[in-house]
């Protein structure tokens, strides 16, 4: 008798999007469960996995994988598999289930797979330790608008970060957001709320089916992008903070964006001068490239206890 619960995330989209390990991992496995309520797994079906894997695979629904034990249950006596699209440890309740499995003294092993998370900026050209909070925007109801998506967008806004905006999924209604209606979304509420987060000249990104062969990636202004053809669900959106000038040639080149975003007040050089520099290796920075008002702030907590900048706008440019 072999006790195990093996996680995997399957990726982004179609039955080769897992890693080589999870596909042998699930092959040993006696039981495999599944959801696909959190997010599904692009132009394929469960039929599809069960194919690949030569398994059957047992779908779950929401209130079966958080209010059920069944999954630790057959996890004691049996190799058993849960398996995800994207990253199988994205999701709290699937950390409760490892949780519970360590609680009972389950074995586990995780089979991590490419996530939005990793997915979208890369597509975009955006650089990921640059995103602040990311927020789900939810299907707007009679009655029901609630504020709390907005105002931490307005928080990373505010820090110059950039915004993963991700989409409902009401899966089992076969309902999907769209990014039209998430821009709808976004509008309604700077009507409501105006503070000032989306004018006709912000910035918006949307990635479509990112991972899959039909991905799409586009960046414009709001009324722009409604006009436009973005694609089908799944759909991300991203409102990009302060921009790096290498992010902004990116939109530009990899999702059409507006050219007038290329702008650097600091006056970097142009793409292919820095291409050219880069060639020939990196220079050393030293304290006089640094402008005087830069160094002063990060300088001024240096020695004070608990004291550290809390953001750095400083871009080392080979010369």
């Amino acid at each position: 008798m072999t006790s195990e619960l093996v996680f995997v995330g399957l990726g982004l989209s179609g039955t080769d999007g897992m890693t080589v390990k999870a596909l042998n991992a699930l092959k040993e496995c006696e039981i495999i469960y599944a959801e696909f309520y959190t997010s599904t797994l692009i132009g394929t079906s469960p039929e599809d996995l069960e194919k690949a894997i030569g398994k059957k695979i047992k779908v779950l629904y929401r209130a079966q994988v958080e209010e059920c034990d069944d999954i630790i249950k057959d996890a004691m006596e049996h190799r058993v598999a849960f398996v995800t699209a994207g990253d199988t440890m994205l999701a709290t309740t699937h950390v409760d289930l490892r949780i519970q499995a360590a609680e009972a003294g389950i074995p586990v092993r995780i089979f991590h797979g490419v996530s939005i998370f990793s997915g979208c900026p890369t597509s975009l050209g955006l650089q990921p330790y640059k995103f602040g909070r990311t927020v789900t925007l939810p299907f707007l109801e009679q009655n029901y608008h609630p504020k709390s998506p907005y105002d931490h967008i307005m928080e990373n806004k505010a820090r110059g970060l950039h915004t993963m905006i991700l989409l409902d999924i009401r899966a089992d209604e076969l309902r999907y957001m769209t990014a039209h209606q998430a821009i709808e979304w976004l509008l309604e509420g700077e009507k409501k709320w105006g503070e000032g987060l989306v004018t006709d000249k912000t910035l918006l990104c949307v990635a479509s089916k990112v991972g899959s062969p039909e991905e799409k990636i586009f960046a414009g202004y709001p009324q722009d992008l409604l006009a436009m053809d973005l694609g089908e669900p799944l759909q991300t959106l991203v409102l990009p903070g302060n921009l790096h000038f290498m992010e902004a040639f990116a939109l530009v080149r990899f999702a059409n964006a507006p050219e007038e975003i290329i702008e650097d007040e600091r006056g970097a050089p142009s793409r292919s001068s820095y291409a050219r520099s880069w060639k020939r290796g990196p220079a050393r920075p030293s304290y006089s490239d640094v402008p005087a008002a830069a160094l002063a702030f990060l300088t001024a907590g240096l020695g004070e206890p608990g004291t550290y900048p809390t953001r750095c706008d400083l871009d080392f440019v080979p010369s």
